[in-house]
């Protein structure tokens, strides 16, 4: 038997939507492989399935007998409070609720502080996606408090999507990491995080930030590196620098990020293979 030990730097660090764009794979598919990851020797690595509100029961319908599995259920457009309701079909392990507070523009303050209350008389942990923009510090401020008071909220950002303007830069992203990491405020991330390595795709022209990039600027900033140098993290494309800034870290428990929502499990697995972080050569 093959067994490998999984450095805590990368544990949990991806969350599977294989059922979310740009993969948008079906969901008995999406099962299936997920039921597969569970098996492998980055199993470890691999979080919850991550499911839209709306296809919580169709999933709960195609799981064995005796079968659980945990979950991430992310809103779809339902109200809120409806979004709460339905949480506990059969063999589903809700391990956290994901909902967005605000369009760009939008003050999140309202539906934040209604997806607070929900959290909190459900008992549930939640992720509460606020844009990066107008109202973004006082609404992490809200989250700061509301997780002194006991709630089980962290941030959600988005790092990516169909238009050049949804990536933000890096100046803009170690801006907002190093926000948390001034309230100590967990996040996770989604959207645009397919690669290790910051790149730009040949086919969209479009700069994608780096899942290494973001775990080694994460650590720096929880340290208290300035903006600036978290930001200089997330701008480079050398492979060299990045394990580098990592190679202290990587037997310590991963700070403030949670992980991020990736449509390809196995994308990121072979980038940090390749790397020679993780697993077999």
């Amino acid at each position: 038997m093959l067994i490998v030990s999984t450095p805590p730097l990368l544990k949990q660090l991806l969350d599977d939507a294989a059922v979310f764009p740009p993969g948008s794979a079906p969901l008995p598919e999406a099962l299936s492989s997920h039921r597969d990851y569970r098996t492998t020797w980055y199993s470890d690595m691999v979080g919850p399935l991550l499911v839209p509100a709306s296809q919580i029961k169709d999933l709960s319908a195609m799981l064995g007998p005796e079968e659980a599995i945990e979950v991430g259920v992310i809103a779809d457009g339902i109200a809120l409070g409806d979004l709460f309701r339905p949480l506990t079909p059969r063999g589903i392990v809700v391990k956290q609720v994901e909902a967005p507070v605000a369009r760009r523009g939008e003050d999140p303050q309202p539906t934040l502080r209604r997806l607070i209350e929900l959290l909190q008389r459900y008992a549930v942990t939640g992720f509460a996606e606020v844009p990066l923009a107008w109202g973004l510090l006082a609404a992490l401020d809200s989250i700061a408090e509301a997780r002194r008071d006991g709630v089980a909220i962290s941030a959600k950002f988005r790092t990516g999507g169909l238009a050049a303007e949804l990536f933000p830069t890096p100046m803009e992203l170690a801006a907002v990491i190093a926000a948390c990491a001034e309230r100590q405020l967990p996040f996770k991330l989604t959207a645009g995080l397919h690669h290790a390595i910051r790149h730009t795709d040949p086919e969209t022209g479009f700069t994608h930030h780096g899942f290494l990039n973001v775990l080694a600027a994460t650590c720096l900033a929880n340290e208290g590196a300035e903006v600036s140098e978290v930001a200089a993290i997330l701008a480079s494309t050398q492979p060299l620098t990045l394990l580098e800034a990592l190679r202290r870290f990587r037997s310590e428990d991963r700070p403030l990020w949670l992980g991020f929502g990736t449509c390809s499990v196995l994308e990121p697995i072979a980038d940090m293979q390749q790397l020679g972080l993780i697993g077999p050569s």
